[in-house]
């Protein structure tokens, strides 16, 4: 080989390393987060992701669904890191072999909200099950998700405790919107009816009407938020790189105080337990 081919093939196969390296680092430069609504609708995102993106180089584009759609959408390998709020569902994701590991990110609560007048008169109640049964026998209004979003599943749970069916009484006093909390809310709060929400999501929702929280502060009203990274082994193309580094800054010292300090007019929406 001559003085110059030899040349051309060097710079060829520097172009080359160059364009690989550099597919590489852009492949990683951001990732999908399959996440549920509460999070997103809060702004907590808006607060947090700026600050990672500032660190870290990497881009984070959130999907905001409801829990139950966005397991499914990292089940079928269309998202890099979970972020949702049921953990029984979580846990069933990584034992299935479709999350790595588990974690405890923040937690806050769910409160249960109606009209002010209160026609089954549930206000002050200190057991969410009790409230619920009375609500039942009063044949108040009762909104519903309907969706099998982590806030669904968590109000089927409370009913499962009781000895009401409310499915039963789907389309009379029990209505199912199968649609996000903000059009839950709003069709509570034009039927005047009671309905289940996160904390995060009431205080940022602005047309609550003449609506309250009536019942709150029971255990059984925990609400556990926990992050997966999606398991690359049953999906190959994820980024799970960037997908961990994410994760460990959302746990790290850094991640937590900035969730803690998360504030909306005035009020702290999320408690950081990151393990």
């Amino acid at each position: 080989m001559n003085r110059k081919a030899g040349l051309i093939v060097g710079f060829c196969m520097v172009v080359s390393t160059a364009l690989t390296l550099g597919g590489q680092s852009a492949a990683q430069d951001h990732i999908l987060l399959q996440s549920t609504t509460s999070t997103q609708n809060s702004g907590l995102y808006e607060h947090l992701l700026p600050l990672f993106e500032k660190q870290s180089g990497i881009q984070v584009r959130v999907v905001a669904v409801g829990t139950g759609q966005a397991i499914k959408n990292a089940r079928n390998c269309d998202g890099d890191v979970l972020l949702v709020h049921a953990k029984a569902a979580e846990l069933a994701f990584v034992e299935e072999g479709s999350g790595t590991v588990r974690h405890d990110l923040m937690y806050n609560d769910f409160v249960l909200v109606g009209p002010a007048t209160d026609p089954a008169g549930i206000k002050g109640m200190m057991k969410i099950g009790a409230a619920l049964e009375k609500i039942a026998r009063a044949r108040a209004a009762f909104v519903s998700r309907g969706d099998n979003s982590g806030t669904h599943k968590k109000e089927t749970a409370l009913w499962a405790a009781t000895d009401v069916d409310p499915v039963g009484y789907s389309g009379t006093w029990y209505r199912e919107t199968g649609s996000g909390m903000g059009a839950t809310l709003n069709t509570a709060s034009a039927m005047d009816a009671y309905a289940l929400t996160d904390r995060a999501t009431w205080i940022s929702f602005g047309n609550k009407a003449d609506h309250i929280v009536l019942i709150e502060g029971d255990p059984d009203l925990f609400n556990q938020y926990g992050v997966i990274l999606v398991n690359k082994e049953r999906c190959p193309n994820i980024k799970d790189r960037a997908g961990q580094q994410f994760i460990d800054w959302l746990l790290s010292p850094q991640g937590q105080g900035a969730i803690g300090r998360y504030r909306l007019n005035g009020e702290q929406l999320f408690y950081p337990n990151g393990s």
